[in-house]
């Protein structure tokens, strides 16, 4: 009876939309609000996604100890700058409880220069989105909801992703 009430849960809240070659992408067929969406910059200064209402927000929870993570993030960095996208802001969010150093590092290696590093050091984020792992990307519209999220890596370059991401930009 509990895997029936999950899975019919599953069935009403999301939509079968799918991208072609892109298969861990989950778009809701009702968006989620959520109350006080707070994380913090690197001088430890609250961001608030409601400041950012009229722009499509993109959060990727990550940690510098993350293969998966890794491989997609330099595609999320030329994400941020890609001229058919000139509404969207990605937070990088470390959920990984890692300090500044370590993480600046990471975006050093990288070669990130695009977009900052942020934090939620008590991880009060990855509880109120139900993270199940990482990288997990979650997708906000204009009016502050999630329409989707990305469950694991995907290239964020990819045309059928950029094709499908500008209706919402």
């Amino acid at each position: 009876m509990r895997f029936l009430i999950i899975f019919i849960f599953l069935i009403t809240n999301v939509v079968a939309e799918e991208l072609p070659g892109i298969k861990n992408i989950v778009i809701h067929k009702v968006p989620k609000t959520y109350d006080n969406v707070i994380f913090l910059d690197q001088k430890d200064q609250k961001i608030n996604i409601n400041e950012y209402k009229g722009k499509l927000l993109l959060l990727n929870f990550w940690a510098t100890w993350c293969e998966p993570c890794k491989e997609e993030m330099q595609s999320l960095d030329k994400l941020q700058v890609n001229s058919e996208l000139d509404k969207i802001k990605i937070f990088a969010i470390n959920i990984g409880k890692e300090n500044l150093d370590k993480v600046n590092k990471f975006f050093v290696d990288l070669n990130i220069k695009n977009f900052e590093p942020y934090f939620d050091p008590p991880t009060t984020l990855a509880k109120m989105f139900y993270l199940r792992g990482l990288p997990t990307s979650i997708l906000i519209n204009k009016e502050g909801q999630e329409f989707a999220r990305v469950i694991g890596s995907i290239d964020f370059e990819d045309k059928n992703f950029i094709n499908w991401i500008k209706k919402y930009n």
